[in-house]
């Protein structure tokens, strides 16, 4: 209880600080007249407000770039402005904003040829693009920087380069950022601690992914032994953050949360970080391996908060959102210096023309979206009905060339009855006289099935509900007139028709007209085919 008073008290004390702080920059920045003194000292509230208050923060960075931009030495103070918005959103993990800025203020450096200038740019651009995974250009800016400082022999600068390409590498192939990181030992000095506490921790990872864990651990014991001789808070929680996860992959589950907790310490209010949401992730693990699952639940949804909260894409869209919606207090609070009317006027104006056009943008996006998924029931029930269709047709072929197999196989039994009876009347002897009337009996008791019944059964297990709508319409039909209608919905001709049930053609049509008269479309257009096809 005493030591979460003390930890709220000296919170309390340092938000005092800093707004004293504030408030000084603030009276120093209404009594001076320099453009120059003006931007530089809009930036440092700018610093001093970013965690705190982020509108003001914005506000304060657009005042800064408008008195850079009015400042005798534009250029120079311009570039001074982009590198100030670029370490602030860098702070804030917004990577893709603070790369932005980096690249303006190089630009400008680049046409003003000022050497030193770009070599710091460059460092910090390669570094970005390593965070944001795009290994060949950060390797570019890398080896740029370390070119110049080899010719200008600076090994404090060349040992940090070789750092960061040994990083870039680590996860990909350990062995090549081990050769990185060794490099860097060789020449580095032996009081900069803060670089070898990097170093030895990159190790302890190396070493780690490539599976050797005593050599790791060595490494990162030698790291923590470091950390412990005065190293700023980012060295030390980057020292202890990396401990932690490797403790917990080696199930050194005390070791681990020991570290971690001292991480979240020395990060402090930057909740919103990738450090922070890192650490948290492994405490989360830790406690549910240890299964720990009231801790593991508190952590997994801090995790969760932090995790929605940092997607580099997101935040950058949030920003400019802030921004826009600081546009209004910022020209409002020119307009009442200037007495400038007309300016808010023209503000309001263009953010209705950007509202209606956003509307009207949203509209299309969800008129094109219905359209698409209309479109697409359209071809579904189209192929389900292709579908259909082809299966229907196969069906009825498989109908019509059964009742074909059937007509032809009684044509060959008739043909061989026709035979036999003249083969009995040649015949001599009784016993082949009775032998033949037996085949004969047999033969006759097989043509006796009901061809046409086994076909309309058939039929009616393919098309369900014909005869049922035929009888419901037209229950006067003859049978006769059924089969003639079934043979009909098959697509067939009158000469196919004839084919199969042994009349002639002329037989056929004279039925097909006697069958328009009783389904009453003698004086009609209508086709007899289609007709009996919309019953189905």
């Amino acid at each position: 209880m005493v030591k979460h008073f003390i930890s709220l008290l000296i919170l309390v004390n340092s938000s005092i600080f800093a707004q004293n702080r504030v408030d000084q920059l603030i009276d120093s920045l209404t009594v001076i007249d320099s453009h120059e003194e003006k931007a530089r000292l809009s930036q440092d509230i700018a610093w001093e407000l970013k965690d705190t208050d982020w509108d003001r923060t914005l506000r304060y960075l657009e005042y800064s770039e408008e008195e850079s931009k009015a400042a005798s030495n534009s250029d120079e103070a311009l570039a001074e402005f982009y590198l100030s918005a670029a370490d602030i959103y860098y702070h804030k993990d917004v990577l893709d904003v603070a790369l932005a800025y980096f690249q303006k203020a190089y630009n400008i450096y680049d046409q003003s040829n000022n050497v030193q200038e770009k070599l710091k740019l460059e460092n910090n651009l390669a570094i970005i693009y390593a965070r944001l995974n795009n290994k060949v250009k950060a390797k570019y800016y890398f080896k740029k920087v370390f070119d110049y400082q080899a010719k200008e022999k600076d090994s404090l600068y060349m040992a940090q380069i070789l750092n960061n390409m040994g990083t870039l590498y680590v996860n990909d192939n350990p062995d090549s950022s081990i050769v990185y990181y060794n490099k860097s030992l060789k020449i580095a000095k032996k009081d900069n601690l803060s670089l070898f506490a990097y170093l030895y921790t990159n190790l302890g990872r190396a070493y780690y992914l490539k599976e050797e864990p005593l050599i790791a651990q060595d490494n990162f014991e030698k790291a923590i032994a470091l950390s412990k001789r005065g190293l700023n808070k980012n060295t030390k929680g980057y020292v202890y953050q990396s401990a932690s996860k490797y403790y917990f992959e080696s199930q050194q589950n005390d070791s681990a949360i020991y570290y971690a907790k001292k991480t979240i310490g020395l990060l402090g209010n930057n909740k919103y970080s990738f450090s922070y949401q890192d650490v948290v992730h492994t405490l989360y693990n830790v406690y549910l391996d240890e299964e720990d699952y009231k801790q593991a639940s508190e952590y997994f949804e801090l995790y969760n908060t932090i995790r929605d909260s940092i997607n580099v894409e997101e935040k950058a869209v949030n920003v400019e959102r802030l921004k826009l919606e600081q546009e209004y207090k910022t020209k409002d609070q020119i307009r009442t210096l200037k007495d400038d009317k007309k300016k808010f006027k023209y503000s309001i104006i263009v953010l209705s023309l950007i509202s209606g056009l956003l509307v009207l943008i949203i509209m299309l996006i969800k008129y094109k979206n219905r359209l698409s998924h209309a479109q697409y029931e359209k071809k579904l029930v189209d192929a389900n009905r292709n579908e259909l269709n082809a299966s229907l047709e196969l069906k009825n072929k498989v109908l019509i060339a059964k009742a074909m197999t059937e007509i032809h196989r009684t044509e060959i039994i008739q043909g061989v009855l026709e035979d036999l009876k003249h083969v009995k009347l040649k015949a001599v002897k009784k016993e082949t006289q009775h032998a033949i009337d037996y085949i004969l009996k047999r033969l006759e008791k097989n043509t006796d099935t009901n061809i046409w019944n086994e076909f309309e059964v058939s039929f009616e297990q393919v098309h369900e509900s014909f005869y049922k709508n035929l009888n419901k319409q037209h229950p006067n039909l003859t049978s006769k007139d059924k089969r003639l209608c079934a043979l009909l919905i098959l697509n067939l001709t009158s000469k196919e028709i004839s084919q199969i049930t042994g009349q002639s053609f002329k037989s056929v049509e004279n039925a097909r007209t006697r069958l328009r008269k009783k389904l009453e479309l003698t004086n009609t257009k209508a086709d007899l085919a289609s007709y009996l096809d919309s019953l189905t």
